[in-house]
């Protein structure tokens, strides 16, 4: 009986060493992305105020480091290619490489940062320090990239993609971070996550 279950399990997983069910949880947390995204709010400088910097590092933390970074990679790449799941409801290279395309396309980078961390246990200090670090990360990203597509100066980027948001992010980092091992731990009772 052990045996066939393990056979079975050898032969439902992908090329990329994931299950139906990994790429199942997978695909739900990145429509989980694209929809809060659409909960924005348009800031004077042009850089929204979105949901999907509290839904890129609950994703990292639910499903673990590679998952949650596939999911945000996927979610970069549906943008990419058209299909409108940005704020606003835009997709295309356009969008992707526009002036807030470093803040998308530090995404996969805030989901490994907070997935690295849930890795080693929920209960962890550390998982804090790796919400925090995965801000900064999209922070530094999009404030570079926003310098660089507008050619504006290091201040001026910095009153426009980073101070407004400062209020919100540490209301995001603690929802996710409280969300995020809610949501894990019930996954795990529930025999989904391991």
């Amino acid at each position: 009986m052990e045996e066939t279950r393990s056979t079975v399990q050898v032969q439902t997983k992908t090329a990329a060493g994931m299950t139906t069910l990994d790429l199942c949880l997978t695909a739900i947390f990145t429509a989980i992305i694209a929809i809060l995204a659409q909960i924005s709010i348009p800031m004077p400088a042009g850089v929204p105020m979105t949901l999907q910097t509290l839904a890129v590092p609950l994703a990292g933390i639910v499903l673990g480091a590679k998952r949650g970074t596939i999911s945000t990679l996927l979610y970069v790449l549906l943008a990419a290619i058209g299909v409108p799941v940005l704020a606003g409801l835009t997709g295309g290279i356009g969008a992707v490489f526009g002036m807030t395309g470093g803040f998308i396309f530090s995404f996969p980078l805030m989901a490994l940062a907070a997935g690295l961390v849930a890795n080693r246990g929920t209960k962890s200090p550390l998982l804090w320090l790796g919400l925090v670090l995965g801000a900064v990360i999209n922070y530094a990203v999009g404030t570079v990239w926003f310098m660089f597509v507008t050619g504006t100066a290091f201040g001026a980027a910095f009153a426009a993609c980073v101070l407004p948001f400062i209020p919100t992010s540490i209301i995001k980092i603690l929802l996710a971070g409280l969300l995020g091992t809610l949501l894990r731990k019930t996954l795990v009772r529930a025999g989904l996550l391991t």
